[in-house]
């Protein structure tokens, strides 16, 4: 099962090596200053929108050269009519603005959940007369152009999206990508970052955790600057998967330069559970963590030296330049990457693709940290967010915003309850979950006692809540849940 997007290339007839691409509609924003006032940058890519399916086969539709021939999507099963006549009138254009349509290309999204794969059709068509105005809503751009982009990325200027990049710029390069296991499905975006979810042993509702591989064809030969912490001829980030795909992972350090480097995010098994397998399969391979992950990662999984990393400092993966950044919060040890030439952020657990992780406070989790981390985030101002659940976020600082928001007004409901008397861990959860499935209800707890551990920090709990109590209650809490549970039904 998928869901289908139609994308279109629209190409100048002025200038054949040219295409349209329309500036995207930005997440809304929050109504209030202190997140407002970080902005993402404009945002350029294929016009694009939903595919449904064709319910009415009374009218022939719009014809699709080379659509026939396809034995990957049979597009008279769509509505391809109202989707495109939706997509030009976006641009402010009509169906006879527009010369002849051709299926250009047909591409299955990797499964990174949660939910169902969006595949996507691309068409291309030539604009019949290209002086029409555009009122700065969409621009022409060549590839070229949109790799100057790309890859010479400048702060806060602007950006080219994911489907110009899977659709015209990924073919045009040398991409390290196909040397992959031709079976595997992947994402690569930026150009030289490709993102391969695998089954791992993963909390719902994500199934997979996202290999991330830097490996660059042009390989530099700087390898002599000792200001680099690691040289290498490719890099693996946390390799997570589950033992019944440990195969697929044998075929993919195959496919790489033998000059690996594999970066740990964290300690936690989905994240790691491949590790044992690169070290059978590359020994001379150099692991790079923080000292606290390395004690919480097993011998079996990884039994090697290793090269301690605290922050701050660089990798040179063929050439590029990617920077450590000490991210604690989801643990105390929680490590992020930011790719320099592309300003893309890999950002472990500490945003995942829909929803938000939770904190280990058993490995040193701790809001304040996840707080001040956010922060350190959005200063760097990132193109793009590559969490290890889920897809590559395009408006990093509406979403660390969003999560900044919900972390507070779920403390500010915390101490709300408190106020109203809730004393235990047991009382603060089931006021503030109410509205959940108490089987979520021992997830949820964790973030509740480090919102209470925030709070009093702050000095903002009331002063006859007693934070020894509260500890004592702890102990209470599962049995109490086990006892509430077969009662609770749809909370």
């Amino acid at each position: 099962m998928a869901t289908h997007n139609l994308a279109v290339i629209l190409k100048n007839p002025s200038n054949d090596a040219e295409f349209l691409l329309l500036k995207q509609t930005p997440r809304p924003k929050f109504s209030e200053d202190q997140y407002d006032s970080y902005v993402d940058s404009d945002l350029w890519d294929l016009p694009s929108t939903l595919l449904n399916l064709q319910h009415d086969h009374s009218h022939p539709g719009i014809v699709i050269q080379g659509a026939q021939s396809s034995h990957n999507i049979d597009l008279t099963k769509f509505d391809v009519q109202l989707a495109l006549t939706g997509v030009l009138e976006k641009l402010g254009l009509k169906v006879n603005d527009v010369g002849e349509w051709s299926l250009f290309k047909y591409v299955e999204e990797a499964e990174f959940g949660p939910g169902f794969p969006v595949n996507t059709v691309f068409i291309m068509g030539k604009l019949l007369d290209g002086n029409q105005n555009c009122q700065g809503l969409w621009k022409w751009m060549s590839t070229e152009s949109c790799l100057t982009w790309l890859l010479e990325v400048k702060p806060c200027s602007d950006r080219v999206g994911p489907l110009v990049v899977l659709a015209l710029i990924n073919d045009t390069l040398q991409s390290a990508a196909w040397t992959l296991p031709p079976t595997l499905r992947y994402q690569e975006y930026p150009p030289g970052v490709v993102i391969l979810p695998m089954r791992s042993k993963t909390r719902k509702p994500f199934l997979t955790t996202n290999l991330v591989i830097f490996a660059p064809k042009q390989v530099s030969d700087t390898v002599g600057d000792c200001s680099f912490v690691a040289h290498g001829d490719a890099l693996i980030v946390d390799p997570g998967c589950r033992h019944e795909y440990h195969e697929e992972l044998k075929q993919i350090v195959a496919c790489l330069p033998e000059k690996l480097i594999v970066f740990v995010t964290h300690h936690h098994l989905d994240h790691v559970e491949g590790l044992s397998i690169i070290q059978k399969c590359n020994p001379n391979a150099t692991l790079l963590a923080h000292e606290n992950t390395m004690r919480r990662i097993g011998r079996g999984d990884w039994s090697l030296g290793y090269t301690s990393v605290s922050g701050e400092e660089d990798i040179l993966v063929g050439g590029h330049r990617l920077t450590v950044i000490f991210a604690p919060g989801h643990t105390d040890s929680h490590m992020a990457l930011l790719d320099v030439s592309t300003n893309s952020l890999i950002v472990g657990d500490h945003c995942v693709g829909q929803g938000s992780a939770a904190l280990d406070i058993t490995s040193g989790g701790n809001m304040t940290e996840y707080f001040q981390t956010s922060y350190k985030f959005l200063e760097l101002s990132p193109h793009t967010l590559i969490p290890m659940h889920g897809r590559v976020n395009l408006w990093p600082k509406n979403m660390l915003c969003g999560y900044l928001k919900n972390r507070r007004n779920r403390e500010e409901s915390i101490l709300k309850a408190i106020e109203n008397g809730a004393e235990t861990l047991f009382d603060i959860v089931a006021n503030v979950y109410s509205g959940v499935d108490c089987s979520l209800w021992t997830a949820a707890a964790s973030n509740v006692r480090l919102h209470v551990d925030h709070l009093d920090q702050q000095k903002k709990l009331p002063k006859g809540f007693s934070m020894e109590n509260f500890i004592d209650s702890l102990v209470a809490f599962e049995s109490l849940v086990v006892a509430f549970e077969p009662n609770s039904g749809e909370l």
